[in-house]
């Protein structure tokens, strides 16, 4: 019988939660930037809710932690401030705005494009603000810009 091993495996402690802040000052800000796992990431604080989500945007790289929060059909999003691409918080959905051509009265309708920006979790214990990261399997666009060659945030060392 071999003697369990004390090592973790290194792609599951990429999913242990990291405590990025204090909820007092993430109150204050409304938003916050962290490196959680080497991946670069921004929490928001909106409406009483904590969301978190790469920081990139999927679309072209643009920074969200300086978009702006707008309601769309009801439903709160970051919007890019690049390109002015609008993101659900609570879910990573992409939306547009929609409208039938054959019909002339129609109304614009908003639209999902799926899940693009990948949202992680976000915690709160005795005051900290911690965030693991999503382990969904499937590819977000925003992956390809959660890599050290976009880094927006300043490293100290």
């Amino acid at each position: 019988m071999e003697p369990e091993s004390s090592v973790q495996d290194p792609e599951e402690n990429k999913y242990t939660s990291v405590c990025v802040g204090r909820e007092d000052d993430i109150k204050k800000s409304e938003r916050m930037t962290a490196v959680v796992h080497d991946r670069e990431v921004v929490i928001f604080y909106h409406k009483g809710e904590y969301h978190a989500m790469d920081i990139r945007c999927y679309h072209s790289g643009g920074p969200l932690h300086l978009g702006e929060i707008e309601d769309f059909d009801g439903r709160p999003c970051i919007v890019c401030p690049w390109h002015k691409y609008k993101i659900t918080l609570a879910t990573g959905e992409g939306l547009y705005q929609s409208i039938n051509p054959k019909d002339p009265s129609a109304k614009p309708k908003w639209c999902s494009k799926g899940i693009k920006q990948r949202i992680h979790a976000v915690s709160v214990d005795n005051g900290n603000i911690y965030v693991t990261l999503s382990r969904e399997p499937f590819r977000c666009d925003s992956d390809f810009y959660a890599t050290g060659d976009f880094r927006v945030i300043q490293s100290s060392s």
